[in-house]
Order: structure tokens, then C-alpha cells, then sequence
């Protein structure tokens, strides 16, 4: 199997929909954001606050590197900013399958409202301020994201019923 990488905006369910796929099809998963943490011993927010985005991007890429070479292919979550940086984009669509995710606004909103003190680049924002900055950030980042191969909806992810409706729908649509 070649690798399939799941590439989308922060809280698109990158990670949960990779976990729950490998779950039921046993392939091997992969977060990009865990195997930086793994190879630099401290965690993505400590590396963005002692070293900057930029140290961060340099093990990020790496790190896609080393998924992308996993002999027998993975699931791969790639962090929001993976596909834009130079070459990644490139570099997944040449040996695998790329699929952006996509999500409803308003369950996007939601996911990164709770899920805020995780993500260095939205930690401090107020809600006005998350709004616009998220808003902005899409539409820089679009261009990339469209490169992808395919993409697949995952608004559904918020329980165990459409989690497991979600896997079932991707596995039809992309590994069977």
C-alpha cells in the first residue's frame, strides 16, 4: 500500500479520523505532530516557544520524510501547515495518496474553540480575533490544499456512531 496522507486545517479530524481508520483496517498510523515530538523530546508548543516555527518546520519535514518511507505504506496526519510548506506538497502527492479534509465552518469553529490552549498558533486568540485569523489563514492556505489528490468531508466526527460511519465511507471511497 502506498502511503495515504490526510492533510486539512487544524481540527479537520486529521488525527481522529487516521486513529480510527488504522483501528479498523490495521494499517499503520502515523501523526506528523507525535513523531517531531519523538524526535526532538519536547512537545510542538514547547518547540514553537524556545525555538520558533521555523526549527519546528525543519523537523516537520523530516519527519514527512520518514512517514513517507514507511515500508508497507501508513496513514499519515499531516499538521495544517505540512502541505504549505515548500516541496511537501510535492513530495506526498509523488508517493502516495493525498486527501484534503474538509470540514463544515461552523463544526471547525467548534473543534478549535475547544481544542485552543493545544495549538500555538491560535492559544492566545480571542474569539473575534480566532474568526478572522482562521478565515485568513484558509484562504492563504487553499492553494496547497487543493493540490491535493481527492478530497473527503469530515464533519462527522464528534461521536462514536459517526466516527465509525466517517471510516466506513473513507475506506469505501479510498482503500478499498
Amino acid at each position: 500500500m502506498k502511503p495515504i496522507f490526510l492533510i486539512g486545517y487544524m481540527c479537520s479530524g486529521k488525527t481522529t479520523l487516521g486513529r480510527a481508520l488504522a483501528a479498523a483496517t490495521g494499517v499503520r498510523f502515523i501523526d506528523l505532530d507525535d513523531m517531531v515530538e519523538e524526535m526532538a523530546g519536547c512537545t510542538v508548543s514547547e518547540i514553537f516557544a524556545s525555538k520558533g516555527e521555523s526549527a519546528f518546520r525543519a523537523l516537520e519535514r523530516e519527519a514527512l520524510g520518514r512517514a513517507a518511507a514507511t515500508p508497507g505504506g501508513a496513514l499519515i496526519a499531516c499538521g495544517g501547515g505540512t502541505p504549505c510548506q515548500p516541496g511537501n506538497m510535492e513530495l506526498m502527492n509523488s508517493c502516495g495518496l493525498t486527501v484534503q479534509l474538509t470540514v463544515e465552518h461552523s463544526r471547525l469553529m467548534n473543534r478549535l474553540r475547544e481544542g485552543r490552549a493545544r495549538r500555538p498558533l491560535i492559544a492566545a486568540l480571542a474569539d473575534d480575533e480566532l474568526e478572522e485569523f482562521i478565515t485568513a489563514q484558509m484562504e492563504k492556505r487553499r492553494g496547497k490544499y487543493d493540490m491535493a489528490t481527492a478530497t473527503f468531508d469530515s464533519s462527522l466526527l464528534e461521536n462514536e456512531q459517526e466516527i465509525a460511519a466517517t471510516v466506513e465511507k473513507f475506506k469505501q471511497q479510498f482503500m478499498l
